[in-house]
């Protein structure tokens, strides 16, 4: 008799359920949801690889107009998140996931057609580049059901692993763009569409083959309708602003800002394209694996202080970039200049990683704790964590895109005004110390206690990685 794909029955904070099977069917949905979250995230960040191949005086697009670029296709992935959150309540998680996958092959295939004929005005680049940010959607989908899945002791792990997982489709597909230009040239983008393609055929089928609904409470429009009015919700979206904002906004500028500065150094355009797409995965790929550790590490010691942690570096890495641009100016870095730019980009995306896993671990954990303190049994409060915390995934995965597209504006009118990322870096600095000040103020500085079950008490919890009794 063949499986129904459909589970009615599923409680993983039920021990017996979970050793007895639930364990393997959990691991199984989270394995699927990694391979079509990579892939989205790839089609996602399509156009940060894309734009490499786009000599201006074949294209006639500017430095400028290609941070216009990513910062469209942020955008609209951004947006589609709160949607794609309430997708999987609606279809179910294994429906939407195949759904997902192949409806990306349309901006795949109208990537080609437009590179292929080269000329284009502006808005048709912008158009095409939007159509990719219904991958950006891909990830709130995958993260509200993978949350569903799996017991509150082993969320900030499943989460990590399941976001890192995804996030790494944005090294994969610049890796792809790396192998495209060292063996054709950069004149052929075509062979990376195609081979994405494939990806998005295997991960739809996937999906299809080995993926489940689950049949259970998770996220609807009240859940959605409570979290807009709860103040965590928005204290954690700006955190996500300065994690993931400034993970997914570098992917797409890392490579951009190489290429202009080695440009500036004297090299010719195949030259700088090359050298770019050979540096420019690798803090994405750090970024990405870094997230996985940043939730078991918030698992252990509470995602509030591995989030300050965080931002206290990303300050230190937003000063080496200050330095760095300041020293090159306008003219030809040196060669400490361009190591300097390097290694404060690489310490940016490792450590935005970890805190990405870190503020995601925040969510569950303030929800569980919130939970005891609402009148009712405890299948009551566990709907209530899991459609809580849901809406607020989508909710901050949105949010904290945005600060993807706000890296490229910035970066973009940097560029305009001066030439150079100078202003832009100051900007990044200022916001983290700003996210590193509400960090310690909202989730570390321990609250003075207001009575038993109180979002002091919840808080608290959350720091110290432990629940709140009631």
């Amino acid at each position: 008799m063949p499986r129904t794909h459909t589970i009615t029955e599923w409680d993983p904070e039920n021990r017996e359920q979970w050793e007895s099977g639930g364990e393997k069917i959990a691991k199984r949905n989270l394995l699927w949801s990694v391979i079509a979250e990579h892939v989205g995230f790839s089609v996602w960040s399509l156009w940060s690889v894309m734009v490499l191949f786009m000599p201006q005086d074949v294209y006639g697009l500017s430095t400028a107009d290609k941070f216009l670029i990513g910062a469209t296709a942020t955008l609209v992935g951004s947006c589609l998140r709160i949607p794609y959150t309430l997708a999987t309540a609606r279809f179910g998680g294994r429906n939407w996931t195949i759904f997902s996958a192949f409806v990306l092959a349309i901006p795949v295939i109208a990537t080609i057609l437009i590179l292929a004929n080269p000329g284009q005005p502006l808005w048709v680049y912008l158009a095409c580049a939007a159509l990719t940010g219904f991958g950006g959607g891909n990830f709130a989908s995958s993260m509200t059901n993978i949350n569903a899945f799996f017991p509150q002791r082993l969320k900030g792990w499943a989460l990590g692993l399941n976001a890192g997982g995804g996030n790494i489709g944005v090294p994969a597909v610049q890796l792809v763009g790396l192998l495209v230009i060292a063996t054709v040239g950069n004149r052929q983008p075509y062979w990376v569409c195609a081979i994405y393609l494939v990806l998005l055929a295997v991960a739809g089928i996937g999906a299809a083959l080995f993926m489940d609904n689950l049949q259970v409470p998770t996220v609807d429009t009240a859940a959605m309708r409570k979290a807009v009015k709860d103040r965590d919700t928005w204290i954690v979206s700006l955190l996500y602003i300065g994690t993931f904002g400034s993970f997914i906004g570098f992917s797409f500028a890392f490579g951009q800002v190489l290429q202009a500065t080695f440009k500036a150094g004297g090299e010719s355009v195949a030259q700088a394209s090359l050298h770019a797409a050979q540096i420019a995965f690798i803090g994405p790929l750090l970024g990405s694996i870094s997230r996985v550790y940043g939730g078991k590490l918030a698992d252990r010691i509470g995602g509030g202080r591995v989030t300050l942690y965080v931002f206290g570096g990303m300050i230190a890495g937003a000063g080496v970039l200050i330095a760095a641009a300041t020293s090159a100016g306008a003219g030809a870095p040196s060669g400490t200049a361009m190591a300097a730019y390097v290694l404060g980009f690489i310490a940016l995306f490792l450590l935005s990683g970890l805190g990405n896993g870190s503020v995601y671990k925040i969510i569950p954990s303030l929800f569980e704790a919130k939970s005891r303190s609402i009148e009712g049994d405890e299948a009551a409060r566990t709907h209530y964590s899991r459609a809580m915390s849901g809406a607020v995934i989508g909710i901050a995965g949105a949010v904290g895109g945005l600060g993807g597209v706000g890296i490229n504006l910035v970066l973009r009118a940097s560029y305009q005004a001066s030439g150079t990322a100078t202003t832009a870096f100051w900007v990044f600095g200022a916001f983290y110390v700003v996210a590193a000040l509400v960090t310690w103020r909202v989730y570390v500085r321990t609250p003075a206690p207001r009575g038993r079950g109180t979002l002091a008490d919840t808080r608290r919890a959350e720091t110290l990685g432990t629940s709140v009794d009631t």
